[in-house]
């Protein structure tokens, strides 16, 4: 089935904290890497701080086969997870001709000032990524890989490295409804979950038209365990006079 490869993300910024603004990035990533085979297992949200940053790019890189961060590569003061990253490495902050070349396409000379310049700051000996929608360009270093917040811009920039990821096992899933209360089925989904070690069971109640039910959600990157193991939550909840409806699928 093949070796899990894990991944880690750091989203990076005070406005995400504060609540001003809402992350819409993180599922566009673990969409993207699952279907790449590789398996999104940890997400830090921090602020903009130097400690923080280097902290979590330090311990993550080396727990996972790729971290990716988001947010702080802009042009103001706060932007300064380039910075942070390099100093995680123990390397300089250049400025790069060619990240200064891919902002000339966007930005007549006259207006590259000193604030724009900063977005051409990359640490040295780190990769360009390119950023088809406003030209300033992520970066990868080692293992990390750095892009930014803005949602269109990060999902372009992330749709043109996935290519090269290299993972292992996709995850499948599949999923029932079933009509019952989920402390009902608590115990029954105990034991099955012992019967299948090697397949996530997940259970998510939801209240419909005044009745109680429960989404069981079957992960793993075998099918046919992943069938059979859908197929007796089927068992169970029918056995206890439930209302069953499966997704309709094979595991995808």
């Amino acid at each position: 089935m093949g070796e899990e490869v894990s991944a880690a993300l750091v989203i990076i910024g005070n406005e995400i904290l504060s609540g001003r603004t809402q992350d819409i990035n993180l599922q566009y990533i673990a969409l993207g890497l699952n279907e790449v085979g590789v398996r999104l297992t940890e997400v830090r949200v921090i602020a903009d701080d130097e400690a923080a940053i280097i902290d979590s790019i330090n311990s993550l890189r080396v727990r996972h086969a790729y971290v990716f961060t988001t947010g702080g590569i802009g042009p103001t003061h706060d932007d300064i997870t380039s910075e942070c990253i390099a100093k995680a490495f123990g390397v300089p902050l250049r400025r790069d001709p060619r990240a200064v070349e891919r902002l000339l396409r966007q930005i007549k000379p006259e207006n590259l000032n000193e604030a724009r310049l900063r977005m051409a700051n990359i640490p040295e000996g780190a990769e360009l990524i390119d950023n088809p929608v406003s030209h300033a360009p992520g970066f990868r270093l080692g293992n990390v890989y750095v892009m930014a917040g803005v949602p269109r811009i990060m999902q372009a920039m992330f749709d043109g490295i996935r290519p090269s990821l290299k993972g292992g096992a996709r995850m499948l899933s599949k999923s029932v409804t079933i009509f019952i209360a989920e402390g009902t089925v608590a115990a029954g989904l105990r034991d099955i979950q012992d019967r299948h070690p090697a397949v996530e069971i997940g259970s998510y109640p939801f209240v419909r038209d005044g009745s109680f039910g429960t989404v069981i959600v079957t992960r793993g990157t075998d099918a046919a365990e992943i069938g059979a193991t859908a197929a007796e939550v089927g068992e169970l909840a029918r056995s206890l006079g439930a209302r069953t409806e499966d997704d309709g699928h094979p595991p995808a």
